[in-house]
């Protein structure tokens, strides 16, 4: 079942600032997506189109079978979940638990079924330790963590995370890939914006590259990592193991240690 469709969208600013353009995108359910290129290439635009934020200024977008024309950001949001860039942008209570109790307790659950949500989605992002705290007093990236949480807890079927990696330790990344396996085995559908190539490579497999408010690729990650053309034009460093590879004269698709390692193995014999 197709999730998302974006049909030949537009999408201008006020300003006139163009940010879509001739834009396509189809994401079957329970896919995990990657969105990759540089900032200003129209990637979190895109996003924002998935859930209400914005409305395309020409083309279609379908969240399931609705026109997102046709609906609020409210009522999108029971279908696609958004985490902000900046967790400052979507908190706005002054402890924790109220914070990710907030979209269960305005879609309408009761009592139980807001706390059973609440806790689910806390210690899914490990943060159950923390939910009489005040939001604000906390690491930006342990907010960020809390506006993952108050997404999950209304358990949409689409969760889009722009930059959920930002300001992560290695702790902090490997409880993210977590989160996102969970999500997969849950029947998920998850749309991820990072600049962070070796999470892409570790954590997915499917790759939206743009710029300039296009679409220039989208295929697996050995099909974009490999294609100097496409890392060109989004203005991104292929990931660390490619681009060590290439130093070394190996050929062929490196794009983790463990491949490296073999690879030269195997022209050691």
């Amino acid at each position: 079942m197709k999730q998302i469709r974006m049909e030949n969208v537009h999408f201008s600013y006020p300003d006139g600032t163009v940010a879509l353009r001739s834009f396509d995108l189809s994401i079957e359910e329970g896919e995990r997506v990657a969105m990759i290129g540089q900032n200003g290439a129209g990637k979190t635009t895109a996003v924002k189109l998935m859930n209400g934020l914005v409305k395309p200024t020409g083309g279609n977008v379908f969240i399931q079978d609705w026109n997102t024309k046709d609906y609020t950001t409210a009522t999108l949001s029971r279908k696609v979940g958004y985490v902000f860039q900046n967790p400052d942008d979507q908190i706005f209570h002054s402890e924790v638990q109220s914070e990710i109790a907030f979209g269960p307790r305005n879609l309408g659950w009761n009592d139980k079924e807001i706390q059973e949500h609440v806790r689910y989605a806390a210690n899914l992002t490990g943060i159950k330790e923390i939910m009489m705290e005040n939001p604000y007093d906390l690491p930006y990236s342990t907010r960020k963590f809390v506006t993952i949480a108050s997404v999950l807890a209304m358990n949409p079927d689409i969760i889009v995370m722009d930059e959920p990696t930002a300001g992560q330790d290695a702790v902090g990344l490997q409880q993210i890939g977590f989160i996102l396996d969970e999500l997969q085995n849950k029947g998920k559908t998850v749309i991820t914006i990072t600049h962070d190539m070796e999470f892409v490579v570790r954590h997915f497999n499917r790759v939206i590259a743009m710029a300039q408010g296009e679409k220039i690729a989208d295929g697996d990650i050995q099909s974009i990592f490999s294609d100097a053309i496409i890392m060109e034009r989004s203005r991104l460093k292929p990931p660390f193991y490619a681009s060590l590879a290439k130093d070394l004269g190996v050929e062929g698709s490196v794009l983790t240690k463990e491949e490296l390692w073999k690879h030269l193995r195997i022209e050691s014999r």
